[in-house]
């Protein structure tokens, strides 16, 4: 499957969501380049649309493996199992979570610019990427969504790999993907428009959503 955009994969994403939309969802998007196909889907589900600002935590010279992840509101999730079989002293972990924390404090303030988060407490719950390599970044988001009580947590992206929708099922009640290639280099090789996504952008599909009629945090 290709997508002319992440416009057109938030579309056909949406149409896939269709089943979710009696639940009245909160739509999170991953930013950057999930924000774009998160605000087709919340759109047509007539859905909140939020963030999910989430950093993993990943492990020392091995970033690609997490050993938890934080979010917003003080959210940490740690994986004690990982983490004690690590090589890396506490030291070290604690210097990459300080790292991480600033990062993420960062975005969340570009992207909320004073706004409150959606509450997530007996929500379902639909986590929005434009796609996903190894799951590990999509992982992290379910398990800080996790932590905050949602009733129902949906992990919805327009292409992922085979073991990386299996790995997706541990955290997620349900995962809806479009396309489950077998042969998986890179998740732009399935869209012909595959162009970064900036910080402005997110800000403004943020905006469009709030004044579509579709609430987002901090509207009066």
């Amino acid at each position: 499957m290709l997508f002319a955009d992440r416009v057109d994969a938030g579309q056909q994403l949406a149409e896939a969501l269709r089943h979710l939309e009696r639940e009245h969802p909160v739509v999170l998007g991953l930013p950057r380049g999930g924000v774009p196909v998160a605000f087709q889907v919340a759109q047509t589900l007539g859905a909140d649309l939020d963030v999910i600002v989430v950093r993993k935590l990943g492990v020392p010279h091995h970033e690609e493996v997490a050993f938890g992840a934080i979010g917003e509101g003080g959210v940490r999730v740690v994986n004690e199992d990982v983490a004690g079989r690590l090589r890396a002293g506490r030291q070290d972990l604690a210097a990459v979570e300080r790292v991480e924390e600033a990062e993420l404090v960062r975005r969340a303030q570009v992207y909320r610019a004073g706004r409150t988060r959606t509450p997530l407490a007996g929500r379902t719950v639909i986590v929005v990427d434009d796609g996903i390599a190894t799951g590990a970044t999509a992982e992290a988001a379910c398990l800080v969504v996790r932590a905050q009580g949602p009733a129902r947590l949906v992990a919805a992206v327009p292409v992922a790999p085979p073991e990386a929708v299996v790995r997706l099922r541990r955290s997620a009640d349900e995962v809806v993907c479009l396309s489950v290639p077998r042969l998986f280099y890179a998740v732009g090789e399935w869209y012909r428009d595959f162009s970064q996504t900036s910080d402005e952008e997110v800000v403004s599909l943020l905006a469009q959503a709030r004044n579509s009629g579709h609430p987002t945090p901090g509207r009066d």
